[in-house]
């Protein structure tokens, strides 16, 4: 197998690909990537497996094939399944306190289990809580900014490029000494943003949650459930 260090940066060209086809795509041309994205997918894989078959033989592409696929792939799936399966039977009532709660509880979250375990744990339980708004989008698009992206830039355990510096000798609490402060700057504008932004759709939102989201009593404390866990709640 060839040392990835001796590879032109040509050979990234299909990964700029994919990461083009899912941003694009969608805005573009949304039925067809709808439709047909595990076939995009694939094609842009097979312009990264046919050259390098061509340029390193078959055997090196079923190294690289069965590398990435049960040591990386496989591994990666079964952490997010389990991951989303667990936070599914979470059930809480949405606010815009909670809201940014779960927002600050997700951003301290990434640095220690990964950005991508964090959101997967997270988002189920705050779409569910917010079930029935009318304006939830920005709920998504400040999780992102926060949980997915600012939150994870504490150790190398929270983003693979950090992670990748740590692999080439940086030492591991470098990013916590140096980006302490500028994460903590970041994330605090944001979550005072976040929640003065919701608490105002939150208020002109309010008849409409109110009669879209039953509440089930069960002695002392209420639980709210969206009407398609009403059931199982």
């Amino acid at each position: 197998m060839p040392d990835g260090a001796t590879l032109s940066a040509a050979w990234g060209i299909p990964f700029v690909g994919v990461l083009l086809s899912i941003a694009v795509c969608p805005l573009v041309a949304a039925k067809v990537w709808h439709q047909h994205f595990g076939k995009i997918t694939a094609l842009w894989a097979l312009a990264f497996l046919v050259p390098f078959a061509v340029a390193f033989g078959v055997g090196a592409v079923g190294g690289v094939l069965v590398h990435a696929m049960l040591e990386e792939y496989v591994p990666f799936i079964i952490l997010l399944a389990s991951l989303f399966t667990v936070a599914g039977g979470i059930c809480v009532r949405g606010s815009a306190r909670l809201n940014t709660g779960m927002l600050a509880l997700g951003t301290a979250l990434a640095s220690i289990m990964g950005t991508t375990g964090a959101a997967m744990l997270l988002i189920r339980p705050l779409l569910r809580a917010n079930e029935g708004r009318k304006h939830i989008v920005h709920v998504v698009v400040f999780f992102i900014f926060l949980v997915a992206n600012a939150g994870g830039s504490l150790s190398p355990l929270g983003d693979p490029p950090l992670f990748l510096g740590f692999l080439n000798g940086v030492s591991f609490f470098w990013t916590t000494i140096h980006l302490a402060l500028p994460m903590l700057f970041i994330c605090i504008v944001l979550l005072a943003l976040f929640y003065a932004l919701d608490r105002f759709y939150w208020r002109g939102n309010e008849i409409e949650r109110t009669h879209k989201r039953p509440s089930v009593s069960t002695g002392k404390s209420t639980f709210c459930c969206s009407r398609r866990s009403s059931r199982s709640c």
